[in-house]
């Protein structure tokens, strides 16, 4: 393939400035605004470290930094112990209905974390359907769903199906002969799960505990919702309301925090990379007798396996989507209050009659399907310049491609809203969805790039070699034999990157001006009003079509690459 490279040379170089343009800029922005001492717009502002002597010596910092850490440790708690139990059941056990739930247990990590988080509030909360239900009957509610607790619970169970994902991948890599043996000589199944099992499949175990402390470093919606009300603060909520507690813009202060998750996420990131890869070489040998035979549960255990898993369903998915359906079809709310008595599809009626709310529904839509179709064309274009491209320039394109992974969607939205007001010929799409659509597209760059790499490998080499042999040049090598074999791949990683900008709330909460409206951010700044009403219907809105997209995806054998 090496006449492939050098013919490839200058497309290859070309889209890594371009990707080094959209990734490197609002990073180099960032890092340029927590030099200065002012919003970098005003011609008051000059370098200095005032905006860093500022965090550091605010105790309000140190104590969303420690919560972000204590926040970060419980979610691990919880899910990663669920995920490698759930991994074990649906992978190395013969547990009943199994493969309908392997579909079942990754909803939670589709939908979007600021529905969830007021799913749990209409459901559990003080008012809530739940609540209200079981103080009736016992006089008593024994939980309070505001706090750090409840948030580290609830952010654990959100977080099972990414352990699961990784996890139950390994195991399905793994030998069946060392666990028979084990059984073999008397072990109960959770001593092979304990002594075997999750041991083969550590590194998988530990690169999940990292993408989760990146995650919960990360997470904005649920504290937001569950965290805010009790006074919890984590770095993203704390960014958020640095301009609110000072009443000016303190961009360098927001840059400055930035910088400090930048520095936290960025080797986790790294780090991560470097698990994968070795998680993927991880491996026992086996010969004939490889071949899984399923432990046995029995009766007892098939019962006791299925209760936990479906604990865990109603109060991952059931509690917070049933909460919001019926929260959305009523217009009263409380104790004492009749629910029937109050059905009304007035909440659905106002939603379309504000311009603002239809917006953003068409948006959203707009920016899922056609935007994640634009972004799956970009996400090939680089994916085919690292293509069977060996030396520094990949190496460099990999590392570009992580950046983003690094900072949170708040922040890479407050990035892109600086740039399009900082750079001037961009200023005029500031006010367009073209912006959202850019950020968007850095949001999403790692995960669609997984997507169309892991394609992509599954293309013979002799297969371009023939091509290139018959007088074929790149483009036409991947326009008439890659891109068509991949086609089916392509189509599904569309629909992944559709689900995934359709459950993006984050990144237009700086980005939202009128007519660049989705219906996350939209949620997001009705929470401070109060609308309790149209944040349910959009809510709603937003489940229904994430679902469908979910639907869609398993029709048409999306898959999913982590």
């Amino acid at each position: 393939m090496a006449r492939t490279t050098a013919d490839a040379t200058g497309f290859r170089f070309a889209a890594l400035a371009a990707l080094g343009i959209l990734v490197l800029s609002p990073v180099l922005l960032i890092l340029y605004q927590s030099f200065l001492t002012g919003p970098f717009f005003s011609p008051l502002s000059t370098l200095g470290l005032d905006a860093y002597v500022y965090i550091f010596t605010d105790s309000d910092f140190y104590r969303a930094l420690s919560t972000t850490a204590i926040f970060a440790l419980g979610t691990i708690v919880v899910c990663v112990p669920l995920g490698a139990i759930l991994a074990f059941l649906l992978t190395r056990t013969d547990l009943v209905g199994r493969r309908w739930l392997e579909g079942v247990v990754l909803v939670p990590m589709f939908l979007s974390a600021i529905v969830l988080g007021f799913g749990y509030t209409v459901a559990v909360g003080p008012t809530g359907v739940v609540t209200l239900a079981f103080e009736r009957l016992f006089g008593f509610v024994p939980w309070n769903i505001y706090g750090l607790w409840s948030l580290m619970f609830i952010s654990g169970l959100m977080h099972v199906p990414h352990v699961y994902l990784y996890s139950s991948a390994a195991m399905r890599n793994l030998p069946g002969d060392l666990e028979e043996a084990a059984r073999t000589s008397g072990a109960g199944i959770w001593t092979v799960a304990r002594h075997v099992t999750w041991p083969l499949i550590m590194p998988a175990l530990i690169f999940s505990i990292g993408l989760n402390v990146m995650l919960a470093f990360e997470a904005f919606g649920l504290p937001l919702v569950l965290g805010d009300p009790a006074g919890v603060l984590v770095l993203t909520t704390y960014i958020y309301k640095l301009t609110t507690i000072l009443g000016v813009p303190s961009y360098q202060l927001m840059a400055v925090v930035a910088v400090v998750l930048l520095a936290i996420i960025f080797p986790l990131v790294f780090i991560q990379r470097k698990l994968l890869s070795r998680a993927r070489r991880f491996a026992t040998i086996g010969g004939k007798g490889a071949r899984v035979t399923r432990i046995r549960l029995g009766k007892g255990g098939q019962i006791a396996a299925w209760i936990g898993i479906g604990i865990w369903l109603v109060i991952s998915i059931v509690l917070p989507i049933g909460g919001i359906a019926i929260r959305a079809f009523v217009d009263a709310w409380g104790a004492g209050v009749n629910l029937f008595d109050h059905l009304t599809l007035n909440n659905f009626q106002q939603l379309f009659s504000i311009a603002a709310l239809q917006r953003g529904i068409i948006n959203t839509l707009l920016l899922s399907v056609v935007g994640g179709a634009l972004a799956v064309g970009a996400y090939l274009l680089i994916a085919l310049a690292g293509h069977r491209w060996s030396g520094p320039g990949n190496t460099a394109l990999d590392y570009m491609v992580l950046m983003p992974r690094a900072l949170p969607g708040l922040i890479i939205g407050l990035a892109f809203f600086w740039i399009f007001l900082f750079v001037p010929f961009l200023k005029p799409f500031r006010l367009t969805l073209l912006s959202l659509l850019i950020a968007y597209i850095i949001v999403g760059l790692s995960y669609g790039l997984r997507l169309i790499q892991a394609t992509l490998m599954q293309v013979a080499p002799e297969l371009e070699e023939s091509g290139r042999s018959a007088g074929a040049t790149i483009k036409q090598t991947w326009s008439r034999i890659v891109v068509p074999i991949i086609r089916p791949g392509l189509l599904g990683a569309w629909i992944m990157i559709m689900i995934i900008f359709l459950r993006e709330y984050a990144t237009g909460v700086y980005l939202m001006t009128n007519g660049t409206e989705v219906v996350g951010s939209l949620i997001v700044s009705l929470m401070a009003s109060g609308s309790l009403d149209t944040i349910a219907a959009l809510a709603l809105i937003s489940v229904v079509m994430t679902t469908g997209g979910l639907v869609l995806a398993n029709r048409l054998g999306g898959r999913i690459h982590e």
